[in-house]
């Protein structure tokens, strides 16, 4: 990269760290593509590469402050892309191992442990039923449909941190009523 190109890009994180929200987005511009590409390579998915995209860029702005710091934004882009990849390969792979002994589980347990895990279920099954409309629609579209969620924000006309929340407060809720009537 160039001297001129170098002062450029500093000149640029520094607007960005006073809050500038034009620079920020014509950053956005120039690295989104290249950082989504990254990750759909890394990833293989390409709705979880949007939503990490999505999320690191809204980290740097929230975090915008240090960015007048920075010598070499291309590379503390890919450092902080790289670590979510590994985090979200990491979640994904432990998902999967949960998985795999829950079913192990199921299908080794004799008779009266299944009976036992569908009581469970419908416990479970009842605490999302008493869920209020809005936090249920998001719940079932996130849970069960594997909606990201910025899919749920723009089906049902929401903001992402709306969507967050009602996920947040359905999971409490469902929390509460399972553990106020598991039999001990």
């Amino acid at each position: 990269m160039s001297g001129t190109n170098t002062h450029i890009k500093e000149e640029l994180l520094s607007r960005i760290a006073e809050g500038d929200g034009k620079a920020f987005t014509q950053l956005l511009e120039e690295y989104s593509g290249l950082l989504y590409s990254f990750v759909v390579r890394h990833t293989g998915n390409r709705e979880l590469a949007e939503e990490i995209v999505q999320d690191i860029f809204t980290q740097i702005w929230q975090t915008r402050e240090s960015l007048a710091e920075i010598r070499n934004f291309r590379t503390y882009l890919y450092v902080i892309s790289r670590n979510r990849i590994v985090n979200e390969i990491k979640k994904a792979a432990r998902e999967r191992k949960k998985h795999k002994e829950w079913m192990e589980s199921v299908y080794a347990a004799p008779e009266e442990d299944r009976s036992a895990t569908e009581q469970q279920y419908s416990l479970i099954d009842a605490a999302i039923n008493r869920l209020p409309p809005q936090q249920l629609k998001v719940w079932t579209l996130n849970r069960r449909e594997g909606f990201t969620y910025q899919q749920i924000a723009a089906s049902m006309n929401i903001s992402r941190e709306t969507v967050k929340t009602y996920l947040q407060h359905a999971n409490t809720s469902i929390t509460k009523y399972i553990a106020g009537h598991l039999e001990i």
